[in-house]
């Protein structure tokens, strides 16, 4: 029998970057595009290797590209981490586990490092899947930071924790990471389900992927100094994010739209935004969008107002390489 677990892209519709600064942040899953992990018994343990893994490359110009973006290691040595911290857990837990042997292969379709969450996504599947495989239920609060801690602890990625809670909540979810909520390693979480869903899109220039791993760790430098102007942000995106919660359950969309953009405007000035980047925020809100980065750049997110808006979205989007698609949130 053959074990197939899914985690799916996510994009940041409020908050972010907050979630690593005690702040708050509303995030929602893309259900198009999903990380797959299979998992079958087998006489050895071993982890198949896949994109990223091979050494073929149709010229040492595109190796170097790759080797600048994804370094040294492909998707293996996510599924490693996985494993590792997967067995640390049980361990810790007193959890009996079998000695069966398994196999391991993932696929993807999650747009690589453009802000989407494709890495935390094959983790995520992968514990999933061994939860499956070991008949061992771990808690979604505890799951989550499980899975943080296998790319913070194990493999020295800097990440927050909202990725990783909306991968494995789904749907769409509101975060507090208060401090003194953190102290127990989980903050609040609480998903919501508004009728009528907000009219959200997400655009994504596949060209634009960057290791978004730097810009976090300059922001978490600055922080950690105590500079004021990242600190009080940190502190205001509290306050957007109760906004946007309460435009959303209230299906008052200009109030989103504004909430969305304020939401931008305020990374401008903790964190720097390359051109191409902020190019893809002025097209969308030249045409009546709002807009904001989904994650740590390459795509963005914001609220349209009616067909004929997002058709001209469309437009304007596929005239700097973007692809623009309505997010399938829920499963109905």
């Amino acid at each position: 029998m053959i074990i197939t677990a899914h985690a799916h892209a996510r994009a940041g519709l409020v908050g972010n970057p907050s979630d690593g600064y005690f702040g708050k942040t509303i995030s929602f899953v893309i259900r198009q595009y999903a990380a797959t992990v299979r998992l079958w018994e087998s006489p050895h343990f071993e982890i198949l290797p896949t994109h990223g893994d091979f050494a073929k490359y149709d010229n040492v110009h595109a190796y170097l590209r790759d080797q600048k973006l994804y370094g040294y290691y492909g998707g293996q040595r996510l599924m490693k981490a996985a494993v590792k911290r997967f067995f640390d857990y049980c361990e810790e837990h007193d959890c009996r586990l079998h000695e069966k042997n398994f196999t391991l292969q993932f696929e993807t379709n999650i747009p690589r490092l453009v802000g989407m969450s494709g890495s935390s996504g094959i983790i995520v599947a992968t514990m999933r899947a061994l939860c499956q495989f070991y008949n061992v239920e771990i808690p979604k609060p505890q799951f989550a930071t499980l899975v943080m801690r296998t790319e913070t602890e194990e493999l020295r990625i800097t990440a927050g924790l909202q990725d990783r809670v909306i991968q494995t909540y789904e749907g769409m979810v509101y975060m507090d990471f208060d401090r003194k909520l953190m102290e127990r390693g989980y903050g609040h979480y609480e998903e919501l389900k508004p009728v009528p869903a907000p009219p959200l899109y997400v655009a994504f220039d596949a060209d634009r992927a960057e290791v978004s791993d730097v810009t976090h760790r300059n922001l978490r430098a600055a922080y950690d100094r105590g500079e004021r102007d990242v600190v009080e942000a940190m502190e205001k995106y509290r306050g957007l994010t109760d906004r946007g919660k309460a435009a959303i359950l209230k299906g008052d969309w200009d109030e989103l739209h504004k909430v969305m953009n304020e939401n931008f405007d305020l990374r401008t000035t903790i964190m720097p935004i390359a051109k191409e980047n902020q190019r893809m925020i002025d097209v969308a809100r030249g045409v009546g969008a709002s807009a904001k980065f989904a994650g740590s750049g390459g795509a963005i997110t914001g609220v349209y107002h009616g067909e004929d808006q997002y058709r001209k979205l469309q437009a304007a989007m596929a005239e700097i390489n973007c692809t623009v698609l309505k997010p399938k949130i829920w499963e109905y």
